[in-house]
């Protein structure tokens, strides 16, 4: 590992993870939740889930929300994709100071807006104000907290060969929204990021499907390093279809203009799915008939099980194969 730390460490890639490996897990150990995007917690009498995330994103009013919507929605997400119902969120404040009252009270008003939206409250925070050139303007931190019904547990050892994966609709919305705000690449499109609160459609798939083995919502890294991260961690072979895989076509002229590969761009609103191959038509039917869902696409399978080394593989169009690994470097840093 280098000595110092990069903005490439805070990209969700191969450098990410080995700054958790080799720095927090190593200090803090390793448990059956460091796989999921919350933990469980079983107590004597309610099983909750419980996650934290931070939020960094540059710039902070993008198309389509702003940090407080992102804060929101990227923790109700990540309760929802562990199979809990979101309930809880803490949320602690950041401020540099110079920064614009009304602005920031744009942020918090979406903030009430979106918790509204997905059913959850807002139930403590911090505030801190920094000496200006300290920050970016404003950080924010959430914890979430979620009740987890035994029925919705998720059971990944249940994978098999022949298993679907899913995503929910178009990738790569996200960091091309980004980017396009940015206006430091020439780049302008009318892409609006994604970031929405899944955990209604969520609950329904879980609710009319028994055979949803894993979810998780590609965010930084992408739908690439989402799926390498789960073979490895879960120890499974899968492959994808390029030709499946939904893109927008402004999300992919950007992409070309500037060399980017959308697989490892940012999505805040979208879900991978591995299901049972038998309840894949059912759950199509469920996500397409959602708006946030009507993009949704089967794009691959599992292919082995009981792999050491799980490993995702990509059919191109051409009919060729290629192994995808975690993304390298830094591609959009303050994405999320």
């Amino acid at each position: 590992m280098n000595q110092r730390i990069s903005l490439a460490h805070g990209e969700g890639g191969e450098l990410t993870h080995q700054l958790i490996q080799d720095v927090f897990i190593e200090a803090f150990g390793h448990n059956e939740h460091t796989h999921f995007d919350s933990a469980v917690l079983t107590g004597p009498f309610q099983t909750l889930a419980v996650t934290t995330d931070s939020y960094v994103v540059k710039p902070i009013f993008f198309p389509g929300g702003n940090i407080g919507k992102l804060a929101i929605t990227g923790t109700v997400n990540d309760l929802a994709v562990s199979g809990a119902i979101p309930q809880f969120i803490t949320a602690g404040f950041i401020i540099e100071e110079g920064f614009k009252l009304l602005e920031l009270k744009e942020i918090v008003k979406s903030m009430a807006l979106e918790a509204d939206k997905a059913g959850v409250k807002i139930i403590a925070g911090d505030t801190k104000v920094v000496e200006k050139g300290s920050i970016d303007g404003l950080f924010i931190n959430t914890t979430g907290i979620g009740i987890m019904e035994e029925k919705n547990r998720l059971h990944p050892e249940a994978i098999q060969e022949g298993d679907c994966i899913i995503v929910s609709g178009t990738i790569g919305d996200h960091g091309v929204s980004i980017l396009s705000a940015r206006k430091e690449l020439g780049v302008f499109t009318d892409v609006k990021s994604d970031c929405h609160s899944l955990n209604h459609l969520i609950k329904e798939l879980m609710e009319e499907i028994d055979g949803i083995r894993l979810m998780r919502d590609p965010t930084r890294g992408g739908l690439a390093t989402t799926l390498v991260e789960l073979c490895e961690d879960f120890h499974f072979t899968a492959v994808i279809d390029e030709a499946f895989i939904p893109i927008r076509h402004e999300v992919q002229g950007a992409c070309d203009i500037l060399g980017y590969e959308p697989l490892y761009l940012a999505n805040e609103g979208k879900v991978l799915i591995i299901i049972d191959s038998k309840d894949q038509q059912k759950a199509l039917h469920i996500l397409k008939k959602n708006e946030l869902g009507k993009a949704a696409s089967v794009i691959g399978h599992v292919d082995s099980c009981n792999d050491s080394h799980g490993k995702l593989l990509l059919k191109t169009p051409v009919g060729t194969t290629r192994r995808l690994l975690r993304l390298s470097g830094m591609l959009l840093p303050r994405i999320c």
